[in-house]
């Protein structure tokens, strides 16, 4: 009897260390998994620069968009043509719309439309008509309004400008 004991005692002792190192063997799997998750995720947060004009964007010293994994920073947009001069001067409500279709086209640029923005701030040198014009950001925003601020201010690049609406993006995989 003592030796089945031993048997039996060795027998459960050879199966312990098996399941043990079965449990090492997905230890060590796991740690790399996460190792490769990490190098991914530095892969993934290299800058991407974006310039929508970029003659223009070169000669004021900006980048348009910068996308950085999932989040995508977007400079101010401001009604001007593609050699940079101002657009629908004096004309408020032009202005605006002429900055969502550039924000668009950015957008559109990273594959995200208007819902996936998260931040939109507004600068303006004429508050009253901010005001007065506010309501389009509905036919911009289909499902909720970003966060943001909207701020009155002097003045802006050039004295045309009259609107500045600059995005925070971020984009779920």
């Amino acid at each position: 009897m003592n030796t089945s004991k031993i048997s039996t005692t060795l027998l459960v002792f050879f199966v312990a260390a098996s399941l043990s190192n079965c449990d090492e063997k997905a230890k060590t799997e796991t740690v790399i998994e996460k190792s490769e998750i990490i190098e991914h995720r530095k892969v993934d947060e290299t800058p991407e620069y974006f310039l929508l004009r970029p003659e223009v964007e070169k000669a004021y010293g900006y980048s348009h968009a910068v996308k950085i994994g999932n989040s995508i920073k977007i400079s101010g947009a401001v009604s001007m043509d593609d050699e940079g001069n101002p657009t629908a001067v004096s004309n408020f409500e032009q202005q605006m719309k002429n900055c969502y279709a550039d924000l668009d086209k950015v957008l559109k640029h990273y594959g995200c439309t208007f819902d996936d923005v998260v931040v939109e701030n507004i600068f303006t040198t004429d508050m009253p008509k901010f005001l007065e014009f506010a309501g389009y950001r509905t036919e911009i925003y289909k499902k909720q309004f970003p966060t943001g601020s909207w701020l009155g201010i002097k003045e802006l690049a050039l004295p045309e400008f009259m609107i500045e609406i600059e995005l925070e993006v971020h984009k779920s995989k």
